[in-house]
């Protein structure tokens, strides 16, 4: 019997560890498509500001960890699944057999349609080889243009911000963090980063990006669509990202948004699962079917999805929109239905100059969603409250008049 696992970022390995320790009778292969060994993208940032060197990205820094644990770490990228011979071929034309197989191969960040962003000096902050190239650009009072400002750009602003570069943030949407805050939110934080010296610019879009070759240093030119124009030393690509599922074209693995798994993490194709930020699954909030890409969510699949392979009866509950941001300095959160459902209440209350700002989503006496921000203390409660359903009662009427009660109502309950 032998378990291959595709994919060797937090979901793939924890899935190896899981499937190692539940069955130690069966092979074990981990395949990863990088010349490093398996790290934390999340890691990155703290690489960038020097905080840790490459090995502090190491998911596991013990030398010779998988051989230990019996897991054998082949390097090399998946280019088709055979579901039926049950084999994966790699690009470099060796194979793999497999008894089952879990897909754990993550996403990849999305180039927008904008001309001449495969110039020279200009990178995604994705992989180690992309902060290495960063890094060598990146110098106090260099200019750099950041495109995008969501939840991976934002994490890749304060990293810049801390080398010391003078940084401007290019957002075509109409806020900072669109999909993790609403107007309120987004305007907070942009107003947050320009006091610290970032300047952005939202409802703005790059078309164009050129290069020249100057005195043997090169430099580029940012062209927006207010007719504007940035210089820059650097341009940094973090405008989103989608599902690595192109090689399972012809396996019979239904893919939507990304591959869609039922509640056992399961694809369309028996035998064959997905975890991660490749696997579209249960959702908590509302019940149907999405791909949240975030790390808690990727371990969570993945060691539902190890122990399913191994004959254990391991439903997944659904996972939770959860976002956690530290935007130099300033703590902003996003659980579950933050934007609202049919038939819901809200309560919010908001403090512009103290940069703090407070939203929660009600269905019935259930709080649904969550914003906060600037707000550190018992944040994680609010988490708790959501995902346990919490039914209110009285508080309901407590909370739409003072939401910031929420951990009495947190205690009360938990007595």
């Amino acid at each position: 019997m032998t378990y291959v696992v595709v994919g060797a970022g937090p979901s793939g390995v924890v899935a190896a560890e899981t499937l190692r320790k539940a069955d130690p009778s069966v092979d074990v292969v981990l395949i990863g498509d990088e010349p490093e060994p398996p790290y934390s993208r999340m890691a990155i940032p703290y690489y960038l500001t020097g905080k840790v060197d490459e090995t502090g990205t190491y998911l596991r820094k013990t030398d010779g960890h998988y051989d230990t644990k019996g897991i054998r770490y082949l390097e090399g990228r998946v280019a088709s699944v055979d579901a039926d011979a049950g084999k994966v071929a790699l690009e470099d034309g060796s194979s793999q057999d497999y008894s089952k197989l879990l897909i754990c191969t993550g996403a990849s960040p999305i180039k927008p349609p904008v001309e001449g962003l495969d110039s020279p000096g200009v990178h995604h902050c994705w992989t180690l080889e992309d902060a290495r190239q960063i890094i060598g650009v990146a110098h106090e009072g260099a200019d750099v243009v950041l495109i995008g400002a969501g939840f991976i750009a934002c994490i890749i602003l304060e990293a810049l911000v801390e080398r010391g570069v003078n940084l401007t943030v290019v957002e075509m949407e109409d806020r900072m963090l669109p999909r993790m805050m609403d107007e309120t939110g987004g305007e907070m934080i942009k107003r947050w980063c320009e006091k610290k010296g970032v300047s952005v610019q939202t409802g703005v879009r790059v078309t164009k990006v050129q290069y020249s070759d100057g005195a043997g240093d090169g430099h580029l030119a940012v062209d927006l669509d207010n007719g504007s124009q940035l210089p820059a030393n650097l341009v940094v690509v973090a405008a989103g990202v989608a599902s690595n599922t192109g090689f399972l074209g012809g396996s019979g693995v239904k893919v939507e948004d990304g591959i869609v798994v039922d509640n056992r993490l399961m694809s369309s194709v028996d035998g064959i699962y997905a975890a991660g930020d490749c696997a579209q699954g249960p959702d908590f909030s509302t019940g149907g079917w999405s791909v949240h890409a975030i790390q808690p969510t990727a371990v969570d699949h993945a060691r539902v999805a190890a122990l399913n392979m191994v004959g254990q009866d391991a439903p997944y509950r659904g996972s939770l929109v959860m976002n956690v941001l530290d935007t130099m300095g300033l703590v902003s959160v996003s659980y579950g239905a933050w934007e609202g459902v049919d038939e819901g209440e809200q309560s919010v209350v908001v403090d512009e100059e103290g940069f703090k700002y407070l939203r929660l989503e009600f269905l019935g006496d259930h709080i649904v969603g969550a914003l906060s921000l600037g707000r550190t203390e018992h944040v994680g409660v609010l988490r708790g409250l959501i995902q346990n359903r919490t039914p209110l009662g009285e508080w309901k009427t407590i909370l739409m008049a003072n939401p910031q009660r929420y951990m009495e109502a947190y205690v009360d309950h938990s007595q």
